[in-house]
């Protein structure tokens, strides 16, 4: 029915509460935005968070965190070293028994080791390298940085040339090290490093060069090194001493859940 002023009044409520409905929608609409303003400015708290300058910040932290690592674990070393020295003095052993945990110390790789080897280092491309062989194509970001299996090329052809001991910058590898790469830094028994990257080995010099030349990973790697410039020295050392590992022994490992 069509009241005076061909107005239709079974249409007027639902305007007005079509329009109650769109001032609660806007109210929302910039209630949401007011809490969205307050959260970046909580995130930011002061700092332009369209800038790169927080990240700074973070790399000084991760240093930081790394230089505390070092002088704890130097303190924790030169306490173990205490503890096993007291040890020893009151255990009672013969001096076979003693040579015999000093040859499995020395096995483990606890213990310090001297004598010739060699050092490898490896080191990133420049960053604005170009390719360096006709026909080969211009280089991906990858291809001009150390990655994870070219560290562990070395260190596995070291170990398969005889090496009686590693040392993978200034930390001894032991059984259970792992050597591994995030982006182009390296984390090694919870310490971080950047590039380069210096492996010394010790053992018979000519068998551990012998093993570099002749791993096929190796092979791939040095590919590279012609083909863009990444860093690649082998030195001869007619006598280092590596360290003997400080860090801890103890092993974690999983175990399974009995079923009832």
């Amino acid at each position: 029915m069509t009241g005076a002023g061909g107005t239709s009044p079974a249409r007027t409520p639902s305007r007005g509460r079509r329009a109650a409905g769109l001032r609660v929608l806007s109210g929302a609409v910039f209630a949401l935005a007011g809490l969205i303003f307050w959260t970046s400015f909580d995130t930011a708290k002061g700092v332009d968070i369209r800038s790169d300058d927080p990240l700074p910040k973070l790399s000084d932290n991760v240093r930081s965190k790394n230089a505390q690592n070092e002088k704890l674990e130097k303190q924790v070393a030169g306490v173990r070293a205490d503890v096993d020295r007291l040890t020893r003095q009151g255990s009672g052993l013969s001096p076979a028994e003693r040579r015999h945990i000093e040859d499995l110390e020395k096995a483990a790789g606890t213990a310090p080791l001297t004598g010739p080897g060699l050092q490898v280092t490896l080191n990133d491309a420049p960053p604005d390298a170009t390719a360096l062989v006709p026909g080969v194509p211009d280089p991906q970001p990858n291809d001009l940085v150390i990655h994870q299996q070219d560290l562990q090329a070395v260190v596995n052809a070291l170990w398969q040339g005889g090496a009686q001991g590693i040392r993978v910058m200034d930390q001894r590898l032991i059984s259970t090290s792992a050597v591994r790469c995030v982006g182009n830094t390296l984390i090694l028994q919870g310490r971080v490093y950047s590039p380069p990257y210096r492996i010394t080995a010790v053992g018979d010099q000519d068998k551990l060069r012998h093993a570099l030349d002749t791993s096929p990973a190796i092979t791939n790697y040095l590919q590279y090194v012609r083909a863009y410039g990444l860093g690649w020295k082998v030195a001869t050392q007619h006598r280092t001493t590596l360290p003997g590992y400080d860090g801890s022994v103890g092993l974690s490992y999983a175990q399974p859940v009995q079923q009832p």
